[in-house]
């Protein structure tokens, strides 16, 4: 059961919000509320992604990109980057 396009609309502008307000009362570099606000922030679009084509076939222009400029994935992101070649070892 898909969810309404506006609904999801409306829980990722509710999502952006939280993250600002986590943001500008941040306590340390990895605060954990900014880090749950950013994640949710992804869900939050996902989910609105999602309702989007269920209702219309319609995608937006944005990707959702993690810290180093690739593609953010939840699933991978403490992956070994195992296609990366290796690091000579130290002498």
């Amino acid at each position: 059961m898909s969810i309404d396009p506006r609904e999801a609309l409306s829980a990722l502008t509710t999502a952006l919000e939280e993250h600002l307000v986590a943001a500008s009362a941040r306590r340390g570099e990895e605060d954990p509320i900014v880090e749950a606000t950013f994640l949710g922030i992804i869900d939050a679009f996902e989910a609105y992604e999602e309702a989007l084509f269920d209702a219309f076939d319609e995608v937006t222009p944005l990707v959702i990109y993690g810290e180093d400029g690739e593609e953010f994935d939840e699933d991978s992101e403490d992956s070994d980057d195992s296609d990366e070649e290796p690091k000579p070892a130290a002498e």
